[in-house]
């Protein structure tokens, strides 16, 4: 292998270990995204600064992100790693985590809770099947209650104040760039990491908790709104409205209702996937919103998720409407002018969204760039492999649409399939979850290729179709002619 090639897979390897890391922060925070935004409308509703300032109901903020939702990230990092009983021994030294610190203890939870899962799951593994009949529950209860404790009390004394001293450091180096005025030259690594699939691991793993922390001091952080900003994206979609060509152009408006309303952003990265020059115009416009909302005093009670413009009316704080607007307007402004000159200057062909689209795919589910070598045969062969190991059900009730997190792209491949469904007068529930989340009573499983068999190990009784697409694909139709 030539140098060359070494260089590009260490640099793949290290982008797909990102990658993976980011997904598993998001699958810890996002299933509790409804409490984070619960709780940053109790705090915008009921603080002395708040809308209605009312002293009795402002007493759930500080228990609720202590506590509350902290537990509820341990939990679930918990149950990632072993199931419910990971959940629970996570919880318990997540506890021990939040008793050691004075500050909210996400990036503890985060910690905590897979540790602990993971040396329970090591410990369960290690007496599998050396446990006599009828002992079954009093060795399950035991051991977890024990190694609970003894991690917990760990946590208060060791875990806890080093996360808190980290914590302080990570607040203190953003709210130095803050100070220096220096905050919107992160947009720099957050907007290419955003289209590589890597801003889970920056959002969730440091801006949120931080971001957290500050929002229970002052009532708002604009650390919410360096990744979530719609700004970037839509100036980029609606560039492409006047200035694109083909599928792109006549696709874009559509796009831009789904992203900036919707808040789904992964609609915009195959538009720059196709045109990668284009990161410049979502750099100019992070860049240029970031300065716009320090400069206005703008920030958000909450994490906005998913990056809606509507989620992002429902969690700023009173007064601050006009900042949070301006600073979206002037990314939009920026990205579209950097776009549009972009779209008008340098040489276009044809853009193909739709093999876009399938390499922003690949690059979500796989880490990797697509393989040159994986033709139409290939995929067909493997379309077929996947109907040949999967049972087809013939009365079916219930269709799942299934991602990493639940979110996203397979909402949106709910909401087309549901549509589809609606309109021939087919009575069936489709819905979207996290692959982890699989109802038992699932009919029909649809997930991209790369993630059917960790489906199939959760719903081994489903019917499981691959699709390369969520957007569009001709598995869609062949379900609706099959139900009709």
């Amino acid at each position: 292998m030539s140098n060359l090639d070494q260089s590009s897979n260490s640099k793949g390897g290290l982008r797909v270990g990102v990658q993976r890391f980011g997904r598993f922060l998001s699958g810890m925070v996002m299933p509790n995204m409804g409490a984070f935004i619960a709780w940053g409308l109790i705090t915008a509703l009921f603080i002395p600064t708040g809308w209605f300032p009312n002293e009795t109901l402002a007493q759930l903020v500080d228990p609720m992100i202590k506590y509350l939702l902290p537990l509820l990230i341990g939990y679930t990092g918990g149950t990632m790693v072993h199931g419910q009983r990971g959940g629970v021994v996570g919880a318990i030294m997540t506890i021990g985590v939040i008793v050691g610190s004075d500050i909210p203890m996400f990036l503890g939870a985060m910690i905590a809770g897979p540790l602990a899962a993971w040396i329970i799951k090591k410990f369960d593994k290690s007496i599998e099947g050396k446990i006599r009949a009828g002992f079954e529950m009093l060795v399950n209860n035991f051991s977890a209650g024990i190694i609970g404790g003894i991690l917990g009390i760990f946590a208060l004394l060791g875990i806890g104040p080093a996360v808190e001293a980290i914590s302080k450091v990570l607040s203190a180096g953003v709210q130095g760039l803050m100070n220096l005025g220096l905050l919107p030259l992160v947009n720099l690594i957050i907007e290419p990491g955003k289209v590589l699939f890597l801003n889970n691991a920056i959002n969730h793993g440091i801006l949120t908790p931080i971001a957290t922390d500050q929002a229970r001091e002052l009532g708002k952080s604009v650390l919410y709104m360096l990744e979530s900003n719609p700004g970037p994206g839509l100036g980029i979609l609606l560039a492409y409205c006047f200035f694109g060509r083909g599928m792109a152009k006549s696709s874009a408006p559509g796009a831009v209702i789904i992203h900036f309303f919707g808040g789904i952003h992964e609609i915009y990265f195959p538009y720059i996937l196709m045109r990668p020059i284009l990161i410049l115009a979502a750099i100019a416009g992070g860049v240029a919103g970031t300065l716009t909302f320090m400069l206005t005093g703008a920030g958000l009670v909450s994490a906005p998720s998913p990056g809606s413009i509507i989620a992002y009316f429902f969690l700023t704080p009173k007064g601050g409407y006009l900042p949070m607007f301006v600073g979206v307007l002037v990314a939009a402004v920026v990205s579209f002018l950097v776009a549009a000159v972009l779209l008008k200057t340098g040489k276009q062909k044809d853009e193909d969204l739709e093999s876009a689209s399938s390499r922003m795919k690949d690059m979500k589910s796989q880490g990797t760039l697509p393989n040159a070598g994986i033709t139409a045969n290939q995929r067909e062969a493997d379309r077929a492999a996947d109907m040949a190991s999967s049972t087809v059900k013939t009365d079916v009730k219930k269709i799942v649409f299934s991602c990493d997190a639940g979110m996203g792209s397979s909402a949106m491949g709910a909401s087309i399939l549901r549509k589809k469904m609606k309109a021939e007068g087919i009575d069936v529930t489709v819905t979207n979850t996290a692959i982890s989340d699989i109802p038992p009573d699932a009919d029909v499983v649809i997930t991209q290729h790369v993630l059917t068999d960790r489906a199939r190990s959760v719903a081994p009784n489903a019917e499981h179709i691959s699709i390369d697409n969520f957007l569009k694909s001709p598995e869609y139709d062949a379900l609706v002619e099959r139900l009709k």
